[in-house]
């Protein structure tokens, strides 16, 4: 067969396909210019692109840059929204990252903080249909669902009066698992065993507290009561408590010590918190034990309390209470009420359970990050007057210099002069900055670098209730602040706090950049804006920030304050305070995810 002889072709094989290569590449981009823009795809492609830029980790250097434009107010876009299904996100409680953790002693279930450069750097909007939070007190009993729509609580408690749905609201009739009948006439039967009233009680602690139906009930009897609980199948029970108004912190009891100091709390209370107290040596009740101030009381209500097929535990809870010299004062069903000895634990040389006392050279309140002790604290390792009935009563504490504050050096004359000098500030604040301190705008309050607990205590005629916080590098004085019938935590500000986005209506923050700082130095651990950011998933839209530092330190406030979407104002300080510095006030601005960045 004769060959075909085609013309020579003017470009070889190899330029063809490049050329095909190219135009294929140019007509793909038109077209997908035109779907980008003229068709729904594109808002969902930009809104699924801006989450995965804030989600991405793998450019620790791009995240650097940009604090550090946005901490000299080079940046000046606020920073993003993070996407919509972080409306309630707690960094260091995720639960995606701590399922994968251990469950031997609820290891999972404790406080697990990401690095800052895997925290995505971006505000937590608020859920859609989020509205201004109901003002105290009328927030103890009804919340708007809109707020947290979850509502596992209310379909599977309800009929035992914990909260049910009612129109556009929450309803919480006062109820609990052992006390259907509302808290208020389980707490009037614990008032024939234990001095309720009177103000002999003043700081109590409620492990597993529920919707906190005691912590509120307690409210009216004086005694103010640190609830807390664990993010767990019960979906936002703590955020419920805080958006009541009600004092409570995410927090499992699990491998570490509770971040509260020694001798802390006048009464701890458990209803139904299936705490396994006698499990590994008797180490959780060895960790009550540390907490509860010496002539203090505890309260355990249900498992294993003359409980069916819980004889043996109900046993063991007897003999770890006995071996450590408590009164047994009342069995009434299935509620037990204990008095723990005034002075050192009896505790003799051989006991079932292998328990010592702690050596010279444990420090029973140090509390932060501190694994569980097997050994129990002594009365007399800690200096001072702190048993029930040594201490002034309630309200006469609040002012009266504990002797814990001897610790440090001029302690008591520190006390007092640190007590008139924030009375003089929180006047000036209402007075002259026209802070809504003392109006129903403002229930839930955290000081944040709380040293003596005196701003608190200068709020003591107002409705608020005070999370006083103690940064754990710094001195240990949260037993000061307990002494004075306040509440609070140990807490680094370099990681994010054990709290739901929106719980707090007004943070306050004396010497804002020695949280970052390490103590003595100028170098900073973490960044002013991480901090911030924080600040503000904590804080509901409309809430108030206080922050005093020196001019310098202000100034880059109220930079990052515009990229966190804050109104912000810088005032003067008081007249009568000495030394240099400036106040910034500001307010959050009350923002909505749009529908292209949801």
């Amino acid at each position: 067969m004769g060959h075909l002889n085609l013309p020579p072709s003017k470009r070889n094989p190899r330029q063809w396909k490049l050329l095909d290569i190219v135009s294929a590449f140019f007509f793909a981009l038109v077209l997908l210019f035109f779907l980008l823009v003229f068709t729904p795809l594109g808002d969902s492609l930009a809104a699924s692109g801006r989450q995965a830029l804030l989600l991405s980790t793998s450019d620790p250097k791009q995240r650097h840059r940009l604090v550090e434009l946005l901490e000299l107010g080079h940046h000046h876009q606020p920073i993003e929204a993070c996407p919509a299904d972080s409306v309630d996100h707690m960094p260091c409680e995720d639960p995606r990252r701590n399922s994968q953790l251990s469950r031997e002693m609820n290891f999972y279930r404790e406080r697990h903080c990401p690095l800052p450069d895997e925290t995505p750097l971006c505000l937590i909007p608020p859920p859609l249909g989020y509205k201004i939070p109901v003002q105290w007190p009328e927030s103890l009993h009804k919340i708007w669902h809109s707020n947290m729509p979850h509502n596992k609580i209310a379909d599977r408690k309800g009929h035992q009066g914990w909260m049910k749905e009612e129109g556009p609201y929450f309803i919480f009739p006062g109820g609990g698992t052992m006390f259907p009948d509302g808290a208020a006439s389980y707490i009037e039967k614990l008032g024939q065993y234990i001095p309720v009233t009177g103000g002999t009680l003043r700081t109590a602690l409620d492990m597993g507290c529920g919707v906190a139906s005691f912590g509120g009930s307690m409210l009216k009897e004086g005694i103010l009561t640190h609830s807390f609980a664990p993010r767990d199948s019960h979906k936002a029970q703590i955020q419920f408590v805080l958006e009541r108004g009600i004092p409570a912190f995410v927090l499992m009891l699990g491998t570490r010590r509770l971040p509260f100091p020694a001798f802390a709390f006048d009464l701890i209370h458990c209803s139904r918190c299936l705490i396994p107290f006698t499990s590994y040596n008797a180490t959780y009740f060895v960790e009550v034990d540390r907490l509860l101030r010496p002539g203090g009381y505890l309260v355990i209500s249900g498992p294993p309390v003359q409980w069916p097929k819980q004889d043996k535990e109900w046993t063991d809870l007897q003999a770890v209470a006995r071996a450590l010299c408590y009164e047994l004062i009342a069995v009434d069903g299935n509620t037990a009420i204990w008095k723990k000895p005034d002075g050192d634990s009896c505790l003799p040389n051989q006991n079932e359970f292998g328990l010592e006392l702690c050596d010279g050279s444990n420090d029973p309140s140090n509390a932060w990050y501190f694994k569980l002790k097997k050994c129990v604290t002594k009365t007399s390792s800690v200096n001072g007057e702190y048993a029930i009935g040594t201490i002034p009563k309630w309200p006469d504490r609040l002012t009266t210099a504990p002797s814990r504050a001897l610790v440090m050096k001029n302690g008591i004359d520190l006390f007092e002069a640190d007590t008139r000098r924030w009375a003089r500030r929180v006047a000036y604040y209402k007075n002259t900055l026209n802070v809504k301190l003392g109006t129903p705008a403002i229930r839930n309050v955290m000081d944040m670098n709380a040293f003596f607990g005196g701003f608190a205590a200068a709020l003591k005629s107002d409705p608020v209730w005070v999370m006083n916080v103690v940064p754990a590098r710094k001195p240990l004085t949260l037993d000061v602040i307990y002494d004075r019938g306040l509440i609070g935590v140990y807490h680094d500000w370099c990681e994010p706090f054990s709290t739901y986005p929106r719980t707090y209506d007004l943070i306050h923050v004396a010497g804002i950049e020695s949280l970052i700082k390490l103590p003595g130095s100028s170098k900073s651990r973490c960044t002013l804006v991480d901090l911030m950011v924080e600040i503000d998933r904590m804080l509901r839209p409309e809430g108030t920030v206080v922050i005093r530092d020196s001019p310098e330190v202000i100034e880059k406030v109220a930079r990052i304050a515009h990229a966190v979407r804050w109104s912000a104002t810088i005032n003067d300080k008081e007249p009568e305070s000495h030394g240099r510095e400036n106040i910034l006030v500001a307010t959050k601005t009350f923002w909505q995810l749009t529908s292209s960045s949801s």
